[in-house]
């Protein structure tokens, strides 16, 4: 019996500094953007809102506006 394949979007838990893989797969969505981040990539998330960023333009557009 073959083990499940992962699906293409990950599901993580966004800690202070590192993050936790709920669900595997090879990419997360940007918040603002939508945009498909390569977990391998990812560097730029909010432990508060449990959300990720694309770059960092998103994170600060999404912190300016304070939603």
């Amino acid at each position: 019996m073959n083990a499940p394949t992962p699906t293409d979007e990950a599901t993580l838990h966004y800690g202070d500094g590192e993050f936790a893989v709920l669900r595997p797969g090879r990419f997360v969505r940007c918040a603002v953007s939508a945009r498909a981040i390569p977990l391998e990539a990812l560097r730029y998330w909010s432990a508060e809102h449990q959300e990720a960023y694309f770059s960092p333009e998103e994170a600060r557009t999404r912190m300016v506006a304070g939603q």
